[in-house]
């Protein structure tokens, strides 16, 4: 996966630190000439200056008592992509997500969202950020719409805006029929997309979304991938959703491999495959995280 799109220069076989550095320098040389001819001042710079990643993960560790969940974790989703965090079940996904949205203090490394630190100015960094959690958040006795608007609220969003804002993502997300109606009504599939439109209200660069198809069958999984793969088609968005399901994944994402807390690989989904000579990203998958003492190590279904 390239760290910057196309603007900042690598070396020969770089290491990850190295991409780190090469593009942390050509930003900042971009954001002095930016401020020199007085285009852009102050915070909304960061976000602006299209070298900054959309999210940056710089040696994050994470533990839990004496269980390291997380162990120098490091990596970058590129602007306007579309990438799995590719993961068995306890590779610390969830973990990561909970420093991302800040409902876990981030105590070693650093991470921003589209420049911002989360730890030194938060309210930047999320306000950029919409989030999709595993469990089901919505009140099932309100109606989508109150659902919404409830959100919006938190969001500082007026009335008006909110009711606009509302009307816009269920169109988007096919649930316009659906909005007077009581949540619990809705199948397990239209709650997740009520909540993948909840998360776009306040409109964020960046949505990330923990585990959002499971337990829904292969047609809302397949609508669900849809939507969001639209979404960063048609408005730059940038997505980043963990999965340990492998058929999630199509030639066009970007992958992070995550295993027992430490990053195997990242890049697009092609890449990660001819790197391991695999056939398929199942195969790639099934390589990065074998135990050359378990030669029965497999895949994830």
């Amino acid at each position: 996966m390239e760290d910057v799109a196309g603007t900042c220069p690598e070396a020969a076989n770089p290491s990850h630190d190295q991409r780190m550095l090469a593009s942390r320098a050509s930003c900042e040389a971009q954001k002095r000439l930016l401020r020199r001819a007085g285009k852009i001042d102050g915070k909304a710079l960061l976000s602006e200056v299209a070298c900054e990643p959309a999210l940056s993960i710089e040696h994050v560790t994470h533990a839990y008592g004496e269980r390291v969940a997380l162990d120098d974790v490091s990596f970058t989703v590129a602007r306007g992509s579309c990438t799995a965090l590719l993961g068995l079940n306890g590779a610390g996904k969830t973990t990561l997500f909970s420093l991302v949205t800040r409902l876990f203090a981030a105590r070693q490394g650093q991470i921003r969202v589209l420049g911002f630190d989360i730890n030194r100015d938060p309210g930047e960094a999320l306000r950029r950020l919409g989030v999709v959690f595993q469990a089901r958040t919505l009140d099932l006795d309100l109606s989508v719409t109150q659902n919404l608007r409830y959100h919006a609220a938190l969001h500082g969003l007026g009335a008006g805006e909110a009711k606009a804002r509302a009307a816009e993502v269920l169109a988007r997300m096919e649930l316009s029929a659906r909005a007077g109606e009581k949540a619990r009504n809705l199948s397990g599939g239209q709650m997740r997309r009520v909540e993948i439109a909840r998360a776009l209200l306040h409109s964020p660069r960046l949505l990330v979304l923990d585990e959002p198809t499971v337990g829904l069958d292969i047609n809302a999984r397949a609508s669900i991938l849809r939507h969001l793969r639209e979404l960063v088609a048609q408005t730059g968005l940038t997505v980043l959703w963990a999965t340990h399901l492998l058929d999630e994944v199509n030639a066009t994402d970007e992958v992070v491999v995550l295993h027992k807390g430490h990053i195997l690989a990242t890049g697009s989904t092609e890449s990660v495959i001819e790197a391991q000579r695999a056939k398929d990203i199942g195969g790639a998958f099934a390589s990065l995280i074998a135990d050359p003492s378990d030669a029965s190590a497999q895949a994830p279904s």
